[in-house]
């Protein structure tokens, strides 16, 4: 099992298709869930899925589908276009996690975004868990179609 950072093969056509809609005001909602070292996760990965998703063994911090994004109405960087997500945080929290799928979860069976590997397990025990996303720029941007 491993986790792979990458945007989603199928997620590349369905941006042609309008499946995605990641303006801020009125666009669709997007998740972010949290896995377990036993998840498989990369460019083939086709929709959220429960499996290997993480649990909070504090009760309160997270539950399952994870926490919805705020979007940030992508715009270009030169000339790649951006998207990005303000961070998110889960407090009172107690887990492991690995690594994350960002989905839709508007949409029609919950299509994947990306897959994000966080290179090791990263735990919180009582704390804040945060996932800080990069500059939105055409070099650091979570999501960036150049």
């Amino acid at each position: 099992m491993a986790i792979t950072s990458a945007i989603r093969n199928s997620f590349k056509a369905e941006i042609l298709k309008a499946v995605h809609n990641f303006t801020a005001s009125g666009g669709d909602t997007f998740n972010i869930a949290l896995y377990t070292s036993s998840a498989t996760l990369n460019k083939s990965t086709t929709a959220y899925s429960s499996s290997n998703e993480i649990s909070n063994t504090s009760g309160s911090a997270y539950s399952a589908k994870g926490a919805a994004l705020t979007s940030v109405t992508p715009a270009l960087s030169t000339d790649t276009a951006v998207c990005d997500f303000n961070d998110v945080s889960f407090t009172s929290a107690s887990f492991t996690a690995n690594g994350a799928l960002i989905f839709n979860d508007s949409a029609s069976g919950d299509p994947a975004v990306c897959a994000i590997a966080f290179g090791s397990d990263k735990t919180v025990t009582s704390g804040t868990f945060t996932i800080q996303f990069p500059t939105a720029d055409a070099s650091n941007a979570i999501i960036r179609i150049a």
